[in-house]
């Protein structure tokens, strides 16, 4: 008899981890067959405890069951109780990412195998994380200097510093003064991202990026509020740099209303957030039929990361993908098995090929740093950018 015909899930673990600048939230589903489990991760800025509250409540809809059912296991979490928002997504996410890496496991392939296989064997990537300096234009190209080294050929900031609704002129000029800088030192070929934050106005967004935009930027991140996607939308329709957006979405639909705008041709979804790798996979499929492409969100830990290289190798509209873990502080490389390399030519990121998700928790490293009550990363702080990660500032 085939040992995996039958099998359950006994127990889902979770383990928050202090990072530095924030936690993460990383997960074990555990089942009854000796030495398999999935992982996967939960991570949000603030709620770390919150979503594991909301892991932990809804596990009873899942032990038991065969975790090789996957959707039908995700369809559970997010059905059987009203759908709560973000923090239910996450939990969905968290239980339905182990569930994929169960399965490739038990079948011995990566989770793209099980999507079609590959379209790709790496993926252009671009740094985020890596400008904790002062927001003057010698520091910030200081910072970008050792992400170049590395062998990124693309990075993304937020350069507004404390602006919100609108921005003063000294600040706009302090802006440009920065990306200038970049552009300057690194070249026309070097991609520099832009993350808005949602800070401004839509009509300030507009009039900040007709100033930026002689300095030939990549993306427009994020606008404006996300709360109807129609005005961002609107923005994107008369901006003269491409918008990317999404990230805060945790609906499927979201997307669709997106795409009838016909404006936002570089979608951001997040697969924490938007309820693991399934939901992600039918918006890429929405883009694909809207001649949109995807670029995922990820500011979480490395569990995340490789949950999104999963989907950069199989998905074929897919266009680059976020990667903190090389700027994050150098002890998180030891909470895990598997880190993708980066390559200096062309700075692409490497690819899982391990079954499942490619990648397992080291548990005596993740034990020693337990979550940091103190850990929080906020915008309207000044000096934010350094990502100290502290809710007083200090």
């Amino acid at each position: 008899m085939n040992r995996w015909l039958s099998m359950k899930i006994e127990a889902i673990e979770t383990y928050p981890v202090g990072a530095g600048w924030k936690n993460w939230l990383f997960v074990r589903v555990m089942t009854d067959e000796d030495g398999l489990y999935g992982v996967s991760e939960a991570t949000i800025n603030g709620f770390i405890k919150t979503t594991e509250a909301a892991i932990s409540e809804l596990a009873h809809l899942v032990v038991g069951r065969d975790p090789r059912e996957v959707n039908a296991i995700a369809e559970s979490v997010i059905g059987t109780v009203q759908d709560a928002g973000h923090i239910h997504r996450l939990a969905m996410s968290a239980i339905e990412v182990a569930c994929w890496d169960i399965l490739g496991k038990s079948l011995g392939v990566p989770i793209y195998q099980l999507l079609g296989g590959k379209h790709r064997d790496s993926v252009l990537g671009y740094a985020n994380g890596w400008y904790r300096a002062e927001r003057t234009p010698e520091a910030f190209v200081a910072a970008a200097e050792t992400v170049v080294d590395m062998g990124f050929k693309a990075v993304k900031l937020d350069p507004f510093g404390q602006s919100f609704g609108t921005i003063d002129e000294s600040d706009l000029q302090d802006t440009y003064k920065i990306l200038a800088g970049i552009r300057e030192r690194f070249g026309p070929e070097f991609k520099i991202l832009i993350d808005v934050h949602s800070r401004f106005i839509p009509s300030e967004s507009l009039r900040v990026a007709r100033f930026l935009a002689p300095l030939n930027l990549y993306w427009w991140e994020e606008p404006t509020k996300d709360e109807r996607e129609e005005i961002t939308n609107e923005i994107a329709l008369q901006c003269p740099i491409p918008i990317a957006t999404g990230e805060q979405f945790d609906k499927i639909g979201q997307f669709e209303t997106l795409a009838r705008g016909g404006g936002v041709s570089i979608w951001q979804p997040e697969p924490m957030s938007l309820g693991g790798i399934t939901n992600t996979i039918a918006v890429a499929n929405i883009a694909r039929a809207n001649n949109a492409w995807i670029a995922p969100h990820q500011s979480g830990g490395p569990v995340a990361t490789a949950t999104c290289l999963q989907l950069a190798a199989c998905v074929p509209n897919f266009q680059i993908q976020e990667h903190f873990d090389a700027t994050n502080e150098p002890w998180t490389r030891d909470l895990v098995t598997w880190h993708p390399e980066i390559d200096k030519i062309n700075g692409h990121l490497s690819l899982p090929e391990s079954p499942g998700l490619g990648i397992d928790l080291n548990l005596e490293a993740v034990k020693e740093h337990p979550y940091d009550p103190n850990a929080f990363f906020n915008l309207h702080e000044e000096g934010w950018e350094k990502r100290i990660g502290s809710r007083d500032g200090d």
